[in-house]
């Protein structure tokens, strides 16, 4: 097998070598759906809100991200010429350095996300070998860090061989949490349900409960567009929305599940206080030791398959937008086996950095998880605008689809616009300064793919847009090195 990095697909405008069925790219949805955040949401719900605020914040969160799988299904039917879905919906929406932040901000989210997953093993592990800690010890750090680079030479190998993996990780690791949520129903205790109904006496209003939880949903649900991401890779255009709606479908039920049986089964707040992963103590608490290496087992092969997964699909926004000469060249360049060596290195080397970063954080899981969120937010704000502008009648750019505006398609797009808008109110001035500290300095590479093209760097609104980000930056190191903010 070859790894000579001869492909420029940009330059000879060669097809994929791998086409994905419907089957394959819901997989893909799935697994990276399911992964680290499904293991950690008793604890995390259980910080913030009882029973009444967890369903409003499912029912929320469940509204609100169908929607935008609902937009992302439209998107990939009304411009089946924009591939890797977030970031080409924001270019053409919104303009070129939109489109590159948007390009950015999910691949920094993918990044900082992988790192959740290593954390949360070495954190498992770290229950019976203590000098791991909570993930963030040097040791644990040093373990993450062989990991990360294992996974770079498995992906390496070819992305055909990487998607079978995924496609059979995938089936493994929803059955132990699907085992935990029929134990819980078995060991289901009212009179416990029924006290942890309002919410303990650290939690605050009903409001303040829901928008608590509002990043831990954004987390868990962070994969619905994978197939969107992917779809250059498709056999048929139409399978990337269904897989997008199939894949929410099925995991959507089952995240609400694990929240909302746990309640039934201790007290809220010694739910708030177990080590993560939090799923772990509760069937502990249900079954015995044997649930807590059940879960752990579960969660080491759940979270493996959803890195293998988010690595892909992170490589994959950055190659995409080296081939629309939104990144530099050479990020554009993959192998003959259609695997985007330079884009995967700088995802990994990304990775690597964040991970050294959780040695210095209060609570590296958390913080990881909700940074991965708020990065997450812009692409997706971005392309659910993209979506009300094509509703609105603007930039459909396709024979095929123009004029197949309906009522029911904005009625969906405004209603994911107003989602992730308040996902954004919901994240915190801490989370969007520290995003602007991730956002200002990637624009070298935006300004380095201009300079490569001999173009002008910034148009009027572009220097505007690029003046913001830097002052947001600014305040956010300020905020940071003052301690007014705490990472």
């Amino acid at each position: 097998m070859s790894h000579a990095e001869t492909t420029d697909q940009a330059s000879t405008g060669a097809s994929p070598a791998v086409k994905l069925t419907l089957t394959t790219l819901t997989m893909m949805v799935v697994g990276s759906m399911v992964g680290a955040g499904v293991f950690s949401l008793p604890r995390r719900f259980a910080q913030e809100t009882g029973v009444a605020g967890a369903l409003i914040a499912w029912a929320v969160a469940g509204a609100g991200m169908l929607m935008l799988a609902f937009v992302f299904q439209t998107l990939a039917v009304r411009r089946p010429d924009l591939d890797a879905g977030v970031y080409a919906y924001a270019k053409a929406g919104f303009g070129e350095y939109l489109g590159f932040f948007s390009a950015f901000g999910y691949w920094a989210s993918a990044c900082v996300g992988n790192v959740t997953y290593w954390v949360l093993i070495m954190s498992t592990i770290g229950a019976i070998w203590p000098s791991l800690g909570d993930g963030d010890t040097l040791i644990a750090v040093v373990l993450s860090s062989f990991g990360l680079w294992a996974f770079f030479l498995l992906i390496r190998r070819g992305v055909k061989e990487a998607a079978a993996i995924n496609r059979i990780v995938t089936v493994a690791k929803i059955v132990p949490i699907l085992v935990f949520v029929i134990l819980a129903l078995f060991f289901f205790k009212p009179s416990v349900f029924a006290d942890n109904f309002g919410g303990a006496d650290y939690a605050g209003s009903l409001f303040n409960q829901v928008r608590g939880t509002m990043l831990a949903t954004v987390f868990v649900f962070l994969g619905v567009e994978g197939a969107s991401v992917y779809s250059r890779h498709a056999k048929r255009r139409e399978d990337v929305g269904r897989a997008t709606i199939l894949g929410f479908l099925s995991v959507f039920a089952v995240f609400a599940s694990v929240t909302i049986v746990s309640y039934g089964i201790m007290p809220m707040a010694e739910i708030a206080e177990l080590r993560q992963p939090s799923m772990a103590g509760v069937l502990e608490e249900a079954v015995g030791t044997w649930g807590k290496v059940f879960v752990s087992v579960g969660l080491i092969v759940s979270v493996l398959g959803a890195y293998l997964a988010w690595t892909l699909m992170a490589a994959e926004v950055l190659f995409v937008a080296a081939k629309d000469d939104d990144m530099p060249r050479f990020l554009r360049k993959a192998t003959s086996e259609d695997v985007p060596v330079p884009a995967l290195l700088m995802t990994t080397a990304l990775s690597q950095i964040v991970l050294i970063v959780t040695m210095f954080s209060d609570d590296a899981f958390n913080f990881a998880l909700d940074l991965t969120s708020a990065l997450s937010l812009i692409p997706f704000l971005l392309a659910a605008g993209f979506a009300v502008k094509i509703a609105l009648g603007a930039g459909q750019g396709s024979a095929e689809t123009a004029g197949r505006s309906t009522r029911g398609e904005l009625v969906i797009a405004v209603i994911a616009t107003l989602y992730t808008a308040f996902l954004l109110y919901a994240a915190g001035l801490k989370f969007v300064l520290v995003s602007f500290i991730l956002y200002a300095p990637a624009t070298l590479l935006f300004v380095k793919a201009r300079r490569e093209q001999n173009r002008r760097l910034f148009s009027p609104r572009e220097a505007v847009i690029c003046a913001v980000s830097i002052a947001g930056a600014v305040v956010g190191v300020i905020a940071l090195a003052a301690g007014w903010i705490h990472l």
